[in-house]
C-alpha cells in the first residue's frame, strides 16, 4: 500500500489518501474539483459545477481549469507545490471561501490538485470577516502614517496649473531647478502656489526618494526657531530631553530642506542658518558637537528682500546664498488666462469623493476675471467652496459667485448677470490688457519691468502690445 507521508513532501498528500477522502469532502463541502499536473480538469462533482454554472460535470473534465473558471489558483499551487488552506474566490459577484491541496506520487513529484468550497456563503463568517475588515482599516491607516512620517511629497509640476506665458515661465525654471543641486528662491504673494511649486522640484529631483522637509518661517515663535531648526542636545535646559531632539536639518538630510517665508526670519537666526548653509554642518542648541548635513534649501517669501536688505532687516550674505536661482511666480491677477483651467482643477478637488460634480458659467467667470485677487489661487479656492457650500444647485453661475466676493464686486455680479454673455476668451483678452495697461502705469512706461511685473518675457509683451495696437 503506498504511504501517504513520504520522502521530502512529508505534508504532501498521495493520490490514493486523496481518493479515500473525496467522500469526506462532498459531504463537508459545497463543492470540489481537481486537477492533472497539466492544469486539466480530472473530477468534478455536480455540486461544483453547479455554483460555477459549468452545466454538466461531464462535460468540463478534460478541459484546461482556466478556461472555465478563470480566476482560480489551482495552477499556481500545481506549480509551487504549496497549499492554499483559506482564501476567498470571488465569482459572478459570489464569494467562496476555498482549499486547495496539491497531492504527489511514490516520487514526491506533484501530479495534481484537488480545491473543495468550505462556504458559498460568508454569513457565518461575518465576525472573521468584519475582524479582517477592521485590521485591513488599520492596515491602511497604519500606511498613510507611515507616508506622512516619511515626510514624501503630495505635488508634482502638473500641479501648478496654468498655460498662461507667466505659468509656462514658472514651470520651465522649476524643471531647471529640478535639475540642478544649488539653492532656489521662489518669489511670490501668499496664496500663489510656492509650497506646491517647492514640492514639485524637489520631487522632479535626483533627491525625490529622500525628505522633504516644509518648515513655515513666520508660524514658529522667535525664541523656538533656533532648536526647531537645528535641534536641542540632551539637558540643554531645564525640561529638556534626555536625548537629542533632531531639528529640521537633521529630519531632511540627503533631502529638501523648504524654508517657507524666510523673509521673517530674525537676524540673530540668518547668521546661523547662513553658516549651516555654508558649511554643511549644524550644531544642536546647547551642544559643542557639530554634524554634517547634506541638505538642498528651497526658500521661498512673499516680501521685499532687496527692500529688506537696505533697512538692514536681512542679510545680504544670505540673500546671495538663497538666491542662486530665482523664481518669481505672477499673482493670480497677471495670469487671469488661467482662470479657466484653474477652476476647474479646483473644483475637481474639491468635489472629489462627492455624489455630484459642479460646472462654471462663462458668466461667472468673467465675474472672477474683475476681481483683484489679492489671496491669489489660496483666495479663489475659498471662494470656490464657500460657494459650492451655499448654492442649490451644481452650476455655479456669476450671481452665486458675486455674493462671495467683496461688496464692491458684488454690483459688477449682477451688472454681468443682466448682461448678454460675452465668449469666455473675449472676457480674459480685456483682462489681459488691462493688467498690461495696470503693469505699464506702475512701471512708468519701463517695458522690461512691466514684463517682470507681470512674470512673462519682454518678447511676450512686446508680441501682446502689438496685437493690442
Amino acid at each position: 500500500m503506498t504511504q501517504p507521508f513520504k520522502g521530502k513532501n512529508k505534508s504532501g498528500l498521495t493520490r490514493e489518501l486523496i481518493e479515500a477522502l473525496i467522500p469526506m469532502f462532498e459531504q463537508a463541502s459545497a463543492g470540489v474539483i481537481a486537477i492533472d499536473r497539466r492544469a486539466r480538469i480530472t473530477w468534478i462533482n455536480s455540486s461544483y459545477s453547479k455554483l460555477m454554472g459549468l452545466g454538466d460535470p461531464a462535460s468540463a473534465v478534460g478541459r484546461p481549469v482556466r478556461q472555465l473558471i478563470p480566476h482560480t489558483r489551482m495552477p499556481e499551487v500545481l506549480e509551487s507545490g504549496k497549499p492554499l488552506l483559506l482564501d476567498i474566490m470571488e465569482h459572478q459577484k459570489q464569494q467562496l471561501v476555498v482549499t486547495r491541496l496539491p497531492f504527489f506520487d511514490d516520487a514526491d513529484e506533484i501530479v495534481g490538485v484537488i480545491a473543495f468550497v468550505l462556504y458559498d456563503d460568508l454569513q457565518p463568517l461575518t465576525p472573521l470577516v468584519s475582524k479582517y475588515r477592521r485590521l485591513h482599516q488599520d492596515l491602511a491607516a497604519a500606511r498613510k502614517a507611515l507616508a506622512q512620517n516619511a515626510r514624501t511629497t503630495r505635488y508634482s509640476l502638473g500641479d501648478f496649473v496654468g498655460a498662461s506665458p507667466g505659468a509656462l515661465e514658472v514651470k520651465r525654471r522649476a524643471r531647471l531647478a529640478a535639475g540642478r543641486e544649488m539653492p532656489v528662491l521662489l518669489l511670490g504673494e501668499t496664496g500663489t502656489g510656492k509650497e506646491v511649486l517647492a514640492q514639485a522640484i524637489h520631487a522632479a529631483s535626483d533627491r525625490a526618494g529622500k525628505p522633504f522637509v516644509g518648515v513655515n518661517v513666520a508660524a514658529i515663535p522667535d525664541n523656538l526657531l533656533e532648536a526647531e531648526f537645528f535641534g536641542v542636545a540632551p539637558g540643554a535646559f531645564t525640561g529638556a530631553d534626555r536625548k537629542l531632539r533632531e531639528g529640521k536639518f537633521q529630519h531632511a538630510d540627503g533631502g529638501t530642506l523648504f524654508l517657507d517665508e524666510v523673509g521673517d526670519m530674525p537676524l540673530a537666526l540668518q547668521a546661523k542658518l547662513l553658516r549651516a548653509l555654508q558649511e554643511g554642518e549644524v550644531e544642536p542648541l546647547g551642544s559643542n558637537k557639530v554634524s554634517s548635513i547634506d541638505v538642498r534649501v528651497i526658500a521661498a517669501t512673499s516680501r521685499d528682500l532687496v527692500a529688506m536688505i537696505a533697512e538692514g532687516a536681512f542679510r545680504s550674505d544670505l540673500y546671495y546664498r538663497l538666491n542662486v536661482f530665482e523664481i518669481p511666480i505672477p499673482p493670480l491677477r497677471h495670469r487671469l488666462a488661467d482662470l479657466g483651467v484653474l477652476c476647474e482643477a479646483l473644483l475637481e478637488d474639491i468635489c472629489r469623493g462627492q455624489e455630484h460634480q459642479s460646472e462654471m458659467t462663462d458668466a461667472a467667470l468673467g465675474v472672477l476675471a474683475g476681481y483683484d485677487w489679492p489671496g491669489n489661487i489660496r483666495e479663489l479656492r475659498n471662494v470656490l467652496e464657500r460657494a459650492l457650500t451655499m448654492g442649490e444647485a451644481g452650476v455655479l453661475d456669476a450671481v452665486a459667485i458675486g455674493k462671495m466676493l467683496p461688496r464692491s464686486v458684488m454690483p459688477v455680479a449682477a451688472h454681468l448677470a443682466a448682461q448678454p454673455v460675452q465668449p469666455l476668451a473675449q472676457t480674459l483678452a480685456a483682462a489681459e490688457a488691462r493688467a498690461i495697461e495696470q503693469a505699464l502705469v506702475a512701471s512708468a512706461g519701463n517695458r522690461s519691468k512691466a514684463a517682470r511685473l507681470l512674470g512673462i518675457s519682454r518678447s511676450v509683451l512686446y508680441d501682446k502690445l502689438g496685437k493690442m495696437s
